[in-house]
């Protein structure tokens, strides 16, 4: 537990630093881009996102699942058939990007040199996937939390000088911003991959276990195959959510440019005040994965049940907190740093889906460790259905217009964080209030 608690500890204190950064960064774009470049610029961030998603093939996760839950011995042969099966994976996604990417119509509204940037961002997400997947597996947590610090470093510095330094059309505006995002990522890689190196060297004068390409090919696909069809799910109804939003604002009786600008400032203003203390969420699921994986292998039940109360008592902690300031303190937050009078009512009216969405994070780390993707994949489509359609159909009332927009995102985030809950402490055979059930678990024993 006290690895647990040292690496929630150091990746929250990188992840608060980054956020305050990420905080100033959208700051700096608001005032650049404006809020109808802001939405814009918003807009074209989940589809990045999205090739994001596809080039890490969801290494992080299978190579730290794998790392956790083998022997020391094994973990060289399976690194070694990992970055093979890279090298194949990347060299496919960049010739089917470069026969894809030119017929995209979603970038045909930005600069042309967007596309290419994504092109470039492939070889760079994949490599670093395996190099956080073998640090986070190893519980290295220190070298996580410093490139996680350090894309938010290199990208405000980046934004910010340019734009101190040369005055852009908006068009080339958001190039820069998007050229900027792309560059912090390189620098992370460079990091990563460099410690990941000298790692792979180590092991390679040390006595190891020969695993043949299948095992490791099967092992990594039974995870990264359905962690994927997830992340994608997630990415794809993402990038599809701004354009669902606007459309139903727009049937709602608001023209195509106002409905922009209030999607600007609902994703770029009040999801960045009410997200903010996400930080934590998100250094639980980084810590969770490989330590409920290992407990998991073992058929550890009590620590399996500690670490959900652990998890459950710190998020309640941060989170309960959060949602009452951002729901009494919106005005002032979202006045202070982007003034912005109609942000505040957003953030008032967020404050479940704020607070639900804190619970669900480290629960979804905590499935996947488990090893139960499928249901949360399965959970996630329900929830998204369910959101998506109270989004269009309160959305597009010319008396809800926003209102609607934020029910149906308040009731998406609490249904998927509930079916999660449930569906982890059915299978640990722990009750909802986190004491041990009379059913034991049906799947360890």
């Amino acid at each position: 537990m006290k690895l647990f608690y040292r690496g929630v500890f150091l990746l929250a204190l990188a992840s608060l630093a980054g956020e305050s950064l990420e905080f100033i960064t959208n700051m700096v774009l608001a005032k650049e881009l404006g809020e109808h470049g802001l939405g814009h610029f918003m807009s074209i961030l989940p589809t990045i996102f999205l090739i994001v998603i596809i080039a890490s093939l969801e290494l992080p996760i299978s190579v730290s699942k794998y790392v956790a839950e083998r022997e020391e011995n094994e973990h060289y042969s399976m690194l070694k058939h990992a970055l093979f099966l890279t090298v194949c994976c990347t060299a496919a996604l960049l010739l089917l990007s470069l026969v894809v990417l030119p017929f995209l119509g979603v970038f045909n509204t930005y600069h042309p040199l967007v596309r290419w940037l994504v092109v470039l961002l492939i070889p760079v997400i994949s490599f670093t996937s395996i190099a956080r997947g073998y640090f986070m597996g190893k519980q290295q947590m220190g070298k996580i939390a410093f490139s996680n610090l350090a894309r938010k470093i290199v990208q405000l510095i980046l934004l910010t000088g340019v734009y101190q330094l040369f005055s852009f059309s908006q068009e080339t505006a958001i190039l820069v911003a998007i050229a900027t995002l792309i560059g912090s990522e390189v620098v992370v890689f460079l990091y990563l991959f460099t410690h990941y190196v000298l790692q792979y060297n180590k092991m390679r004068k040390i006595p190891s276990q020969d695993i043949s390409l299948k095992d490791v090919t099967v092992s990594l696909a039974a995870v990264s195959g359905p962690a994927t069809a997830l992340r994608l799910f997630h990415a794809v109804t993402n990038a599809f959510q701004p354009f669902l939003i606007k459309y139903a604002l727009m049937s709602s009786g608001i023209s195509a440019a106002d409905a922009t600008g209030q999607f600007g400032i609902l994703a770029g203003v009040a999801m960045t005040v009410g997200f903010f203390p996400g930080f934590i969420a998100h250094a639980l699921l980084v810590v969770l994965i490989p330590t409920v994986s290992e407990a998991y292998a073992k058929r550890d039940t009590h620590k399996l049940a500690a670490l959900l109360r652990q998890a459950m008592f710190i998020t309640f902690c941060y989170g309960v907190p959060s949602a009452f300031i951002a729901y009494y303190f919106s005005d002032p937050l979202t006045e202070l740093f982007f003034h912005s009078s109609s942000a505040g009512e957003y953030v008032k009216l967020l404050w479940p889906a704020f607070l639900f969405t804190f619970f669900l994070v480290p629960l979804q780390a905590y499935l996947i460790g488990l090893g139960l993707i499928k249901a949360a994949f399965y959970q996630s489509v329900w929830a998204t259905v369910l959101s998506f359609g109270i989004m269009f159909v309160l959305g597009s009332n010319s008396s809800l217009q926003m209102n609607g927009i934020i029910i149906g995102i308040n009731a998406g985030s609490v249904l998927l964080m509930l079916l999660h809950y449930f569906s982890i402490c059915r299978t640990i055979g722990i009750s909802m209030f986190l004491t041990n059930s009379r059913f034991p678990s049906p799947f360890i024993k």
